[in-house]
């Protein structure tokens, strides 16, 4: 039997995980196909709002609505390429941006309140982890949990009230340019790289495949499937900490509001982008490709002037479509 540690990309569950490689990623047939379908999103907006969506100001607000929920996305593959999910993400982000103010009010800087906002970010998810790793909880049921509990110590912090920031260094985030594109949206971009080094050219992702495809074989590998497990709760929450810190610079609030049905975008733009709700398969690229997909989606309702209730079903309709693909693949797969 392979050693799953040394080659994750045949788990013994039998489902084929990707080669570590940027190339062959963009040489899968799901990515392209999620190219073709950004590129027709594309040509749709510039056919209806031609004057509004062929514009820098309108990409670059694409990009910064992209890059909060983006952070999230990826630690939201590790989770689920690692046979797990988190649904607590939105909410762990208001805890984070909430708790984060709240220092920004008793006048401390903005290096003090983004340690503040990781620290949270990452507590709650290690909170998720144990309890799912060493206390055995269903990750469904854990999570969820932590959900209702962050948002609510969210909405106590905050006394249900909107707290606004004048703190300059995160601020600048967002104000700050660099070609023309706001420094958040640089952040989003080196997390996505840094999570693709770690993923593909690491131990550390090549026991997220193994683990998400096999744990019983991962764990006679020799790995510590449930320090493992924790610690992939742990980067997710450290994920939501970080984009606590871009949603503060972009809206210059902490609000227990933030990151409502976030959690619902991160988990279908990882599905959307290939991997496995069973785990043991799955990319950074494609995660982030979905993410664009459905961020374009949002920017063509609002420029087109569309319900966003009608947004909403044509989300729910494309997840259920991805989730579809891959049962149908995974039977030819099977044949």
């Amino acid at each position: 039997m392979s050693d799953p540690i040394e080659a994750p990309e045949r788990p013994a569950a039998g489902i084929a995980g990707p080669r570590p490689s940027l190339l062959n990623g963009f040489a899968e047939i799901r990515h392209v196909g999620l190219l073709g379908a950004l590129a027709l999103l594309v040509v749709v907006g510039l056919v209806t709002r031609p004057e509004n969506f062929a514009t820098a100001s309108n990409l670059v607000s694409i990009l910064a609505l992209a890059a909060t929920i983006g952070v999230i996305t990826v630690g939201a593959t590790f989770v689920i390429i690692g046979g797990g999910i988190d649904l607590s993400v939105g909410a762990v982000m208001a805890l984070a941006s909430v708790w984060a103010t709240t220092l920004a009010t008793q006048s401390y800087g903005p290096v003090v309140m983004a340690i503040c906002a990781i620290l949270v970010g990452t507590g709650a998810g290690l909170v998720n982890g144990l309890l799912i790793a060493y206390g055995r909880m269903v990750p469904f049921i854990a999570t969820l949990a932590m959900l209702v509990a962050a948002r609510g110590l969210a909405q106590r912090m905050s006394d249900r009230k909107t707290q606004l920031i004048q703190v300059e260094g995160i601020v600048q985030l967002s104000t700050t340019r660099l070609l023309g594109i706001p420094l958040l949206v640089y952040v989003f971009a080196l997390v996505v790289v840094l999570g693709w080094i770690v993923l593909n050219r690491t131990t550390f992702g090549r026991r997220t495949y193994a683990v998400g495809g096999n744990p019983e074989a991962a764990r006679l590998a020799g790995i510590d499937v449930r320090r493992h497990t924790m610690l992939l709760y742990a980067l997710s929450g450290f994920c939501c900490g970080v984009a606590a810190i871009l949603i503060m610079a972009r809206t210059t609030t902490g609000s227990s509001t933030h990151g409502d049905l976030y959690e619902l975008d991160a988990i279908a733009a990882v599905i959307i982008g290939g991997t496995l709700l069973t785990g043991g398969r799955g990319t950074i690229i494609g995660s982030i490709l979905g993410l664009l997909i459905f961020t374009l989606i949002t920017n063509l309702f609002i420029l087109n002037g569309l319900n966003t209730s009608d947004q909403l079903i044509a989300k729910g309709l494309i997840i259920v479509v991805a989730v579809l693909l891959q049962r149908r693949n995974l039977k030819a797969r099977a044949i």
